[in-house]
């Protein structure tokens, strides 16, 4: 099964950030701030158990966090 992603981009036309989920051509919402951005979609990532993938303004990608099947998850399991 494919791993569902949401990402965190900068709104090149009206400033601040966007919330996108993977390939979608309209954001799901969009922020003032990146901080809001961040909280608003960690929730979403959550619930819909998808990565979270924030984006810096130059849109490189920084800091991914998994919320539902890791590709690739921590081996030493306590």
């Amino acid at each position: 099964m494919p791993r569902k992603e949401r990402h965190i981009v900068p709104n090149k036309d009206r400033g601040g950030w966007d919330s996108k989920r993977e390939n979608a051509e309209r954001s799901s919402k969009h922020f003032d701030t990146k901080k809001e951005a961040i909280e608003w979609s960690r929730e979403k990532a959550k619930e819909e158990g998808s990565e979270l993938i924030p984006h810096k303004k130059d849109g490189t990608i920084q800091n991914p966090n998994s919320h539902g099947n890791d590709p690739h998850p921590p081996k030493d399991k306590k």
